[in-house]
């Protein structure tokens, strides 16, 4: 470790503490897809759990 150095600490504390919000983040195209599978009942999920929790 080398020595503490107060003004790059402030200086990164500068760094670190701006936000540049200036720019447009909304996406406006989505690619892929989302699925789920809810055909497991309630037990079945909770034994997969006890399942992966011993592991």
């Amino acid at each position: 470790m080398g020595a503490y150095d107060e003004d790059e600490h402030e200086r990164r504390e500068r760094k670190n503490g701006s936000v540049d919000a200036t720019f447009d983040d909304d996406r406006t195209v989505y690619h892929g897809e989302v699925t789920y599978d809810s055909g497991d009942s309630t037990e079945a999920l909770l034994d997969k759990f006890r399942e992966m929790k011993d592991t």
